[in-house]
């Protein structure tokens, strides 16, 4: 197989390059809602940003919601100087040092706008400079330590909507998508999965079900929600005016030292993560659905990792929860992907929906 016939590739490229920071995730929603209309599907959308697509069961009660994040990491601008240098903070988690300099775009009201992301010189010997102690080995690059460069003025820049708390994030000619290695199952490069392969693995869920006749027993919702990276809010908010009985993130799979992980294309679910833990009979049922699948999960315990079924969990929004994701390497940064691993998840979500 070649990689120009990878599928999911093209719509994965896509929505690579469109911005969607936390409370900015307007034209992802609308790409979104794009796709599933083109899929032949009714996409809702609530006044937080949330879109869903209802799939009807055969019994009444309280349904069963597979959810993905549409939001990413991203800089806030939290001062504008004279000459239009911008100071920044994080929004979400993400660090300089997953950055580098490089170009960034801010997400203007009026217009986006190109900037810089810089650190400062490094031609310097003294001791107080953050980029001489971070070349020295004292010290990292902090965000007070970095600035964007825009070339405009503070009117200019208030003239396309630019403002503190506006958010930047990488410019879309940088973000990917690379694959390299065997090209039949390539490994995948991007700036950020997380978390548009778990929106990719909802649309081609969609397709799976449709082509597969898969009639669910209780009603199924598909979630693209917003606002997970500052605090799970689209999740909360969602199920606090949509009753499920099970809520399942899909979700990016992170791999720190010390976890049993691999990207070697079988999905991987989270048994706890930093705040709960996950219903053990929903894993084994997914468990049970990767193996008809032809596949099998992969298992990951995390100290400081949450997913929009946390949130869930801890509003109580549903009574099981369980998050189930893609394994990648370099989280919140250029994170790296086994390819089959969604057509594996999907596969796995499918079977676990026909069989619920």
């Amino acid at each position: 197989m070649s990689h120009t016939t990878l599928a999911g590739l093209d719509e994965l490229t896509q929505m690579l390059q469109i911005p969607c920071p936390s409370g900015r995730e307007e034209r992802m929603a609308a790409h979104l809602t794009t796709q599933l209309q083109q899929r032949g599907a009714s996409p809702r959308q609530d006044g937080q940003g949330n879109v869903w697509v209802d799939i009807p069961g055969r019994e009444s009660g309280p349904g069963v919601a597979i959810a993905s994040h549409t939001d990413e990491i991203a800089m806030v601008v939290t001062a504008i100087a004279a000459d239009g240098t911008l100071r920044l903070q994080r929004s979400g988690g993400l660090y300089p040092f997953k950055l580098g300099e490089g170009p960034v775009v801010l997400i203007g009201t009026e217009e986006d706008v190109p900037a810089h992301l810089s650190f400062g010189s490094g031609h310097t010997s003294d001791p107080t400079d953050p980029v001489a102690q971070f070349n020295n080995g004292t010290r990292g690059i902090t965000w007070p330590d970095c600035h964007l460069l825009t070339g405009l003025s503070p009117q200019d820049l208030a003239a396309r909507g630019v403002r503190v708390g506006t958010c930047a994030v990488p410019a879309a000619t940088g973000r990917g998508p690379t694959l390299f290695g065997p090209p039949e199952d390539p490994l995948v490069s991007a700036w950020l999965f997380d978390n548009r392969g778990g929106s990719l693995t909802l649309l081609q869920l969609w397709s799976w079900l449709r082509e597969a006749g898969i009639t669910p027993r209780r009603t199924l919702q598909l979630c693209f929600m917003v606002q997970e990276e500052t605090g799970l809010l689209g999740a909360k908010g969602w199920v606090r005016r949509n009753e499920v009985e099970c809520f399942v993130a899909v979700d990016s799979t992170p791999m720190p030292r010390g976890t049993d992980l691999t990207l070697d294309g079988r999905p991987a679910t989270w048994s706890r993560d930093s705040h709960v833990h996950f219903d053990q009979g929903l894993i084994s049922d997914l468990a049970t659905a990767a193996q008809r699948a032809g596949t099998e999960l992969q298992y990951a315990v995390y100290a400081a990792a949450a997913s929009d079924a946390t949130g869930v969990l801890q509003a109580g929004g549903a009574e099981r929860c369980a998050t189930i994701g893609y394994p990648r390497e370099n989280s919140h940064g250029y994170e790296v992907v086994r390819w089959s691993v969604f057509r594996h998840l999907t596969a796995t979500l499918g079977e676990w929906v026909a069989s619920y």
